[in-house]
């Protein structure tokens, strides 16, 4: 049986008059529960305040590829439905740990309440705005996490494509040194005239150039098997050792069979340690080019990541709407390559700077994107269009996917709502883009329907954002 000295022993009854307690324990009914015992279930109606004397209760979102626990409450908490909350469904399951004892009172004593108890009620208002900051806090990491964990996948795999190159190519290098100093030292133990040498030097060079453009012209597969097929030939009937090798690398260098007889006519004898050379100083400055474009793409891609995350700078700061958005595509480019999506822009570039927090707004950008693309079939057509009014910058994420059925729009905004499948999402996403732009003074509007849904974000010029509560 709940006694008043129960109720002291949680601090917002402590002091309470011991009429009003009295009132208050005829009101409530004594729960007990054992070990592992359901309170409530995901969905269920919310009707009751609860409150703890022993034990402990986790609320957990119960998913069969794991379970993700979303608050706890033990000895001395009030939860559950407080006055003046909008709650209507509990969000998870609540699931005792070990022997649990507590004290229930439903809605309908709550006007009633309210007057009998005024200092409780104002106690309990404050908890309950208490309690919103806290889970707003909670839900806004764990959606933080979830993003987090999909981009660093992502961000991984971007990473090893360029980084693998490198390390394969810089592994490879050693190789083609040694084959190259060999051709050199071949070349000089040859008694070869100094226009003979210049000669030599000039073809090396022709070839290296053409590095940079071979990729502009590129051969058909049957013009480049053609002119592979006839270098072989002619450097079989010429005793060239391995043409077979040398073949693929002096067509990508741009030789023919009549570079090859004025080289031949040149050189005489120093036939094959000179197309060694060109071989081996051509497959060279490929390869430390191939180098500098993984080098690159790793700069590009922690660039993306520095102005994603506005690392070293201000959290609130003049911010470029576009450089976020650009970021955050780079950031998500292995997600929009996987399925083939095609990016539209339609900036409007005149656009000025809006003071904001950077790094919240990509987030809002991320998960905007990141549901257009999970809507979205392969081959998809992602659309970002920027401009501009009077107060407002506006802008707008577009995708040709299924649409959002109309009995869903409403909802899609709602903390853990979603409608991907068990495990696939954690229906915090809307909402903490939602939050971020409210923050910003903003507005987020969705229009949507079969083949066309488009999210409309609207931030005000001024200075948008607020502190953070």
């Amino acid at each position: 049986m709940i006694t008043t000295k129960d109720l002291r022993a949680i601090k917002i009854f402590e002091d309470l008059p011991e009429d009003q307690l009295e009132w208050f324990i005829g009101q409530s009914e004594e729960i007990s529960a054992e070990p592992g015992e359901v309170l409530f279930r995901e969905g269920d109606r919310a009707d009751h305040m609860f409150v703890f004397f022993e034990g402990e209760l986790q609320g957990r979102i119960e998913r069969p590829g794991g379970d993700l626990r979303i608050f706890i409450a033990g000895p001395g908490d009030v939860t559950g439905l407080l006055p003046f909350s909008r709650l209507q469904n509990f969000s998870g399951t609540g699931r005792t740990v070990g022997r649990v004892r507590l004290g229930r009172i439903h809605r309908s004593v709550f006007p009633e309440m309210l007057q009998r108890m005024p200092k409780l009620t104002e106690r309990l208002v404050t908890l309950m705005l208490d309690r919103v900051r806290e889970t707003t806090r909670a839900s806004e990491q764990r959606d933080k996490l979830a993003a987090l964990g999909k981009l660093s996948a992502g961000l991984a795999h971007e990473l090893n494509n360029p980084a693998a190159a490198v390390k394969r190519t810089a592994s490879s290098i050693r190789e083609v040194r040694r084959e190259l100093r060999g051709a050199f030292l071949s070349i000089d133990r040859l008694n070869l005239t100094r226009e003979q040498r210049i000669f030599i030097a000039q073809c090396e060079e022709a070839a290296l150039k053409t590095i940079e453009t071979t990729d502009s012209h590129p051969l058909s597969s049957i013009e480049r098997s053609d002119r592979e097929q006839a270098l072989e030939d002619w450097m079989e009937s010429h005793e060239v050792i391995e043409p077979w090798k040398l073949a693929p690398t002096l067509a990508d260098a741009q030789i023919d069979t009549q570079k090859l007889e004025e080289i031949a006519q040149v050189v005489g004898d120093a036939l094959n340690p000179v197309l060694a050379r060109i071989n081996y100083s051509f497959v060279a400055g490929r390869m430390i080019l191939e180098i500098e474009h993984g080098a690159s793409r790793i700069f590009e891609l922690v660039q993306a990541v520095k102005e994603y995350t506005y690392m070293d700078q201000a959290p609130e700061q003049e911010i470029d709407i576009h450089s976020g958005l650009e970021s955050t595509l780079t950031i998500l480019a292995y997600q929009l390559r996987k399925k083939s999506i095609h990016v539209e822009r339609n900036f409007d570039r005149s656009i000025p700077k809006i003071c904001a927090f950077g790094v919240e707004l990509n987030q809002v950008w991320t998960n905007l994107i990141m549901n257009a693309v999970d809507a979205m079939k392969d081959g998809g057509e992602l659309k970002l269009r920027t401009c501009q009014y009077p107060l407002d910058v506006v802008v707008e994420i577009q995708d040709n996917g299924s649409g959002i059925t109309p009995d869903v729009l409403p909802r899609i905004f709602d903390p853990f709502f979603t409608t991907k499948g068990v495990g696939e999402g954690t229906g915090l996403g809307l909402d903490t883009a939602m939050r971020v732009i409210k923050k910003h003074r903003g507005e987020i509007d969705v229009k949507s329907m079969p083949g066309e849904t488009v999210f409309r974000v609207s931030i005000p010029k001024a200075k948008s954002a607020v502190n953070p509560q």
